[in-house]
């Protein structure tokens, strides 16, 4: 890839995201992915700032590598976590999506979503909403998410929050 990422560009790759965890393709949606994968829920340190360090401080969600998403992701769809089956129904709307900076080799984005989710367990339904913030970068002709930050805005979480609700 020589040319810089397109807003276009971004949002199909965000709305593919979104799609693929909605319909619970986790194997395409692991594709999007990077191997060195940073994906990253910093906890809320007072009412107006995050954790900055998800090595040093506390984070809602963090794991470091594809690997350990694809871990996650076979303890949610293997039926041996009793919170996790069956997985809830969930939907997620991205909007806003600006290309907030972009070259050929790596591109910044920034985005809004919401992520409504119906617990089947629970019969209960939540709202989770908030930013997020990715670093892509091309890889095999394609572009790929080396890191997202997801800020969510409403973290008082009533219940069990995972990968595929926010």
């Amino acid at each position: 890839m020589s040319a810089p990422l397109t807003r276009a560009e971004a949002e199909d790759l965000l709305y593919r995201e979104a799609l693929l965890i909605d319909t619970q393709r986790f194997a395409e949606w692991l594709e999007l992915f990077t191997p060195d994968v940073e994906f990253w829920m910093p906890a809320w340190r007072d009412e107006t700032i995050t954790t900055e360090d998800p090595d040093r401080e506390l984070s809602l969600i963090y794991y470091k590598g594809r690997r350990n998403l694809e871990d996650r992701v076979m303890r949610l769809t293997s039926g041996l976590s009793t919170a996790s089956s069956p997985l809830p129904r969930v939907v997620h709307q991205v909007t806003n999506v600006m290309v907030t900076r972009a070259d050929a080799e790596s591109a910044d984005v920034s985005a809004a979503f919401t992520c409504h989710r119906f617990d089947v367990r629970m019969n209960r339904t939540d709202c989770f909403f908030g930013r997020y913030e990715y670093a892509l970068v091309p890889q095999d002709g394609v572009w790929r998410i080396a890191r997202k930050k997801i800020v969510l805005l409403n973290d008082t979480i009533p219940t069990v929050v995972d990968i595929n609700s926010v």
